[in-house]
C-alpha cells in the first residue's frame, strides 16, 4: 500500500472525532476542517492543528470555525480549484433533526444543511466521499414510515446523478453498529461511501463495507483489542473511589488519578499520556440526597434499562431517561446529556473523560470549553459532554481510514 499520505477535508467536523481516526491511521493529512461552533472547533484546533500539525490549511481560509454556507458563498472558485487534489471529503451534517433520540422534526433548519453538503461535493469533487449520520437519517418522517421522505434517499439520488460538470458517484450506504468494531457502545449509524465515476476507476462503494467487516478482527488484534469491549473494560481505571484530588481545571470540583491499566483498550487509549490525572475527569458535585438515591438505584434497579415506575414514584422522578449501566456489556448510545446514565458501580454520572473513553478518544486528546450549559445557551454553546456525545468514534474512523486509503 502506498505510504504517501492522501488529502482530505472534514465537513461538520465537531470536536474532531473522525479527523482523529484519520490522523491515527497514519495514512491521511487534512487540508481543512469546517465546523461552525467555536467550542467544538477549539478542541479540534488545540489537538490536531496546534499540537499535531495535522492540517495543511489553505491561505484563502482563516484558521477558525466556519459556517459551511459562508464558505460556499464566498469561495466557489477556490473550492473548484481543489478538483483533482482532494482525495476524500468526510463528515455528515448535524443529526438532531433526524435523530430518534430527539424531537425528530422534518422542518428542522439543520436538515437543510444536506443541500449545502451536496453543493460542496459538486464543487470540490473528491475521489471518495465518507458520510455519517444517525439511523433516523434513513427513516421517513411520518409515524407509519410510509410517507414523507428519508433524507438518505435524497442524498443517494443527488450524488449518483450525472450532470454537466459533475460526473456523479457510485454510492452505497449501510447501517453499522460500532460495538461490532471494538467500541464499548451500541451505537448504530448510517455510513455512506461514494466513489467518483471517472475513467479507469473500477472501485465500487459497496466494497468498503465488505472490507471493513473482513478486516476488523485483524485490525483489533493489531491494536491489542478484543472483538467486543465492555464498559468496565473501557473505564475501570477511572474510578473515583476514595482517591479524589482537586480538579486541575475546575475550582470546587474533584477529580481522581489514574488507576492501574487492566485491559488492552485502556492501554491503547492511555498511550502518550504524561499526566497522572486524566484530562476532563471532573466529578459532579452530587448532594447527599442524590448520592443516596443513586446508590439505591444501583442496588435495586435493572441494569441497562430505564427505571421502573416504582422507583420513579419512590423518588418523585419525572425525568424520562435515567439508566443505570451494566459493567459487562457495551453501553447504549450515549447522548449529549450527562445525567441520562449512571456509572455501573459508583453512585454518580459519568465524567467527560469517561464519555470520551466510551467514544474511543485517546486520553491525550484534550477536550476544551465549558463542561455543561443550559437554558437558551444550549442553542449556541456546545459544552464538553455535547462535543463528545456528537462525535464519530475515532477507533471506527481509524478502521475506515485504512479501507478508504486502500480504495484509492
Amino acid at each position: 500500500m502506498d505510504n504517501e499520505k492522501s488529502l482530505y477535508i472534514d465537513l461538520f467536523a465537531g470536536c474532531g472525532g473522525l479527523s482523529l481516526g484519520l490522523y491515527n491511521s497514519g495514512r491521511w493529512r487534512g487540508l481543512f476542517a469546517v465546523e461552525k461552533n467555536s467550542d467544538a472547533f477549539s478542541t479540534l484546533h488545540h489537538n490536531l492543528i496546534r499540537n499535531h500539525s495535522h492540517f495543511d490549511w489553505p491561505e484563502w481560509l482563516p484558521v477558525k470555525n466556519h459556517d459551511i454556507n459562508e464558505i460556499l458563498k464566498n469561495n466557489v472558485e477556490h473550492l473548484k480549484s481543489l478538483r483533482g487534489k482532494v482525495d476524500l471529503v468526510t463528515g455528515g451534517p448535524p443529526c438532531q433533526g433526524f435523530s430518534t433520540a430527539g424531537q425528530r422534526r422534518e422542518g428542522d433548519f439543520r436538515n437543510k444543511l444536506i443541500k449545502s453538503y451536496i453543493k460542496f461535493i459538486k464543487l470540490v469533487q473528491p475521489r471518495i466521499i465518507f458520510f455519517e449520520n444517525v439511523k433516523g437519517f434513513t427513516q421517513k418522517f411520518d409515524k407509519n414510515k410510509t410517507a414523507g421522505k428519508a433524507y438518505s434517499e435524497y442524498v443517494l439520488r443527488a450524488l449518483r446523478k450525472k450532470e454537466v460538470d459533475f460526473p456523479g458517484y457510485d454510492v452505497h450506504g449501510e447501517l453499522i453498529d460500532f460495538s461490532q468494531f471494538g467500541i464499548p457502545q451500541k451505537r448504530t449509524r448510517f455510513i455512506l461511501v461514494g466513489i467518483k465515476k471517472e475513467k479507469g476507476n473500477t472501485s465500487q462503494a459497496n466494497s468498503f463495507f465488505k472490507a471493513i467487516y473482513e478486516n476488523r478482527e485483524s485490525f483489533l488484534v493489531s491494536k491489542g483489542l478484543q472483538m467486543a469491549t465492555s464498559l468496565e473494560d473501557a473505564i475501570s481505571d477511572l474510578l473515583q473511589n476514595e482517591s479524589s484530588v482537586a480538579s486541575p481545571d475546575s475550582k470546587r470540583f474533584c477529580s481522581a488519578p489514574y488507576g492501574g491499566i487492566s485491559t488492552g483498550y485502556q492501554a491503547l487509549l492511555r498511550k502518550h499520556v504524561k499526566t497522572s490525572i486524566p484530562d476532563s475527569h471532573r466529578f459532579a458535585n452530587h448532594s447527599p440526597e442524590t448520592l443516596q438515591k443513586f446508590r439505591f438505584i444501583l442496588d435495586h434497579a435493572e441494569k441497562n434499562k430505564t427505571l421502573s415506575q416504582e422507583i420513579k414514584d419512590k423518588y418523585g422522578l419525572k425525568k424520562r431517561t435515567l439508566i443505570p449501566l451494566a459493567a459487562g456489556t457495551p453501553t447504549a448510545t450515549i447522548t449529549t446529556l450527562p445525567d441520562d446514565y449512571l456509572h455501573y458501580s459508583e453512585p454518580r454520572i459519568f465524567t467527560v473523560r469517561e464519555y470520551a473513553r466510551i467514544q474511543s478518544f485517546d486520553d491525550w486528546y484534550e477536550i476544551k470549553g465549558k463542561y455543561t450549559t443550559g437554558g437558551k445557551r444550549r442553542t449556541k454553546e456546545v459544552p464538553r459532554y455535547t462535543q463528545i456525545g456528537n462525535a464519530i468514534p475515532p477507533l471506527f474512523g481509524e478502521q475506515s481510514a485504512l479501507i478508504l486509503k486502500a480504495l484509492l
